[in-house]
Parts: C-alpha cells; sequence; structure tokens
C-alpha cells in the first residue's frame, strides 16, 4: 500500500507554555484533532497542549504511524527535557497511543486511553466495513457518515454544534483513508504480555453506552493485564464521549488524583 508522503504534525491548540506538562492527544479515525475542542478550555489549566493530525488522504501502517509520532514527541521533548508528558489516545488513537507505549516508554510519564478501539479486531463487521467503504463514491460516502452519528455519540448529550463538527471531521477524510484506517484496526493487535510491559500509570475511560465498540468489557480486559492501571466507567456516555456536555477530562483527572502536580508527574 502505498504512503502518503505529507507529514503528520503535533499542533498546539494554544501559545507554548513550556513550564507546564505536555499533554499530547491522539485522535479518533477522523485523525484532525480538532474534536477534543470541548475539552481544550479545562486541560488548558493544567497542560501545555498538543493535537496530532494526520493527513486525509494519509495510508501509512502502524508501524510507521508509530515513529513518526514517536520523532515528534522526542523533538517536543527535546525542548523541554524535564517536563512531564502526558498521553491521551481516543478511539483509534488509543490504539496509537498502546503501541506507542509498548515501543517507546520513555516517551510518556501518564498514558490516558479513552474508549480504545483495541478490540475492533473481534468485531465481524469491520472487515466488510472497510470493504464497502473502499467502494463508495465520495457523494455516498459523505452521506454515509449521517448514517454512523448514531453508533459514535448519544445524540442528545452532545450539542448541535459538535455533532456537525463531528461529521465535518469524518467527511474530511478520504473515502480510501477511512478504507484503510478501518483495516488497521482489522488487523490491531496487542498480546497480555506487550499490556504487561507497560508499567507507567494508565487511566481508562469505558463508555456504558457505547453502541460502536464494547469499550467496558474491553476496560476490563487490559485492567486485568495493565500493571498500573484505572479505570473510569461513564454509564450514560457514548463513543465520543469527549464531545459531550456532561463531560469533563480535567474534572475527572482532578478526582481520580491521576495528574495530581507536577511534582507526582516528575517523579513517575
Amino acid at each position: 500500500m502505498p504512503v502518503n508522503t505529507r507529514p503528520l504534525k503535533l499542533l498546539a491548540s494554544n501559545s507554548s507554555r513550556p513550564n507546564q506538562p505536555l499533554f499530547v492527544f491522539l485522535p479518533g479515525m477522523d485523525g484532525t484533532g480538532e474534536l477534543l475542542a470541548p475539552q481544550l478550555s479545562g486541560l488548558r489549566a493544567s497542560f501545555d497542549i498538543r493535537c496530532l493530525s494526520i493527513p486525509t488522504d494519509d495510508l501509512t501502517g502502524w508501524d510507521e504511524l508509530v515513529e513518526q509520532i514517536a520523532a515528534l514527541i522526542s523533538k517536543e521533548q527535546h525542548r523541554s527535557p524535564s517536563r512531564p508528558i502526558v498521553l491521551c489516545g481516543e478511539s483509534f488513537g488509543g490504539c496509537l497511543a498502546l503501541k506507542l507505549a509498548v515501543r517507546h516508554p520513555p516517551l510518556f510519564d501518564r498514558l490516558i486511553l479513552v474508549n480504545p478501539a483495541s478490540a475492533a479486531s473481534r468485531q465481524p463487521w469491520l472487515g466488510w466495513g472497510a470493504s464497502l467503504t473502499q467502494r463508495l463514491p465520495d457523494p455516498l460516502y459523505r452521506l454515509s457518515t449521517f448514517g454512523l452519528l448514531p453508533l459514535l455519540i448519544a445524540s442528545h448529550r452532545v450539542p448541535v454544534l459538535s455533532q456537525q463538527a463531528l461529521l465535518a471531521a469524518m467527511q474530511s477524510v478520504s473515502p480510501p483513508s477511512a478504507a484503510w484506517r478501518l483495516s488497521l484496526l482489522s488487523q490491531f493487535e496487542i498480546n497480555q504480555s506487550a499490556l504487561a510491559r507497560i508499567e507507567k500509570p494508565v487511566l481508562v475511560l469505558a463508555s456504558g453506552a457505547d453502541r460502536l465498540l464494547p469499550s467496558v468489557a474491553e476496560a476490563k480486559r487490559l485492567d486485568r493485564y495493565l500493571p498500573q492501571s484505572q479505570t473510569v466507567f461513564l454509564p450514560e456516555s457514548g463513543h465520543a464521549c469527549l464531545l459531550e456536555q456532561e463531560i469533563s477530562l480535567s474534572s475527572i483527572l482532578q478526582s481520580t488524583n491521576f495528574c495530581a502536580d507536577r511534582s507526582e508527574l516528575m517523579v513517575a
């Protein structure tokens, strides 16, 4: 499969704050990082934030994606070597975060997984979904994204503007790239011994009303093998829980004491 030559980027959500811990967000299949927007105001009080941006027509495999992300984080690390790094992956980005954590553990101090799609390969619909998406002409592909909304969100919990942002993000990805990313998920594997090697603290957010993936069951599975894991269950939330008005990631981090203060992160 040919690989897109345009590079991945880490985009700053605000002016650089080198004295704050670095928060690196790896987004879902849209690859834009823009869907973190509802959480930014709360997170900015404690973090210097970067969002991964993947080109909309990217066809890069897992290994190269992970190495490119590692290189981007390494550059940030070299600019401010003493500050801690919190890595946060949502859905597709959760799979990237897990692979990065296994291959490059020195690149982060805390790991947050938001409904990670690590169970996707065990879902029978994924293979035909990738095949169908690749064959759809662009107008039909755009139309199909509307049908995915009920699977991705609990609509009564997500403001209309955020629903529109989600649709725009999904529609920005080309059909071949969307199919490619689905195929990557269908091949995703991380075995128990690899999970056991992730020794940094991990926080897993699992939505109880996720209609896309068995996020609660997967969170329980990950918790069995990750040495330092804790799970927060969100019983009313859908898959894209960070778009919901009721969900505040910064409040969850405070209530779980996961990123209590700079000194704790510095000694992790």
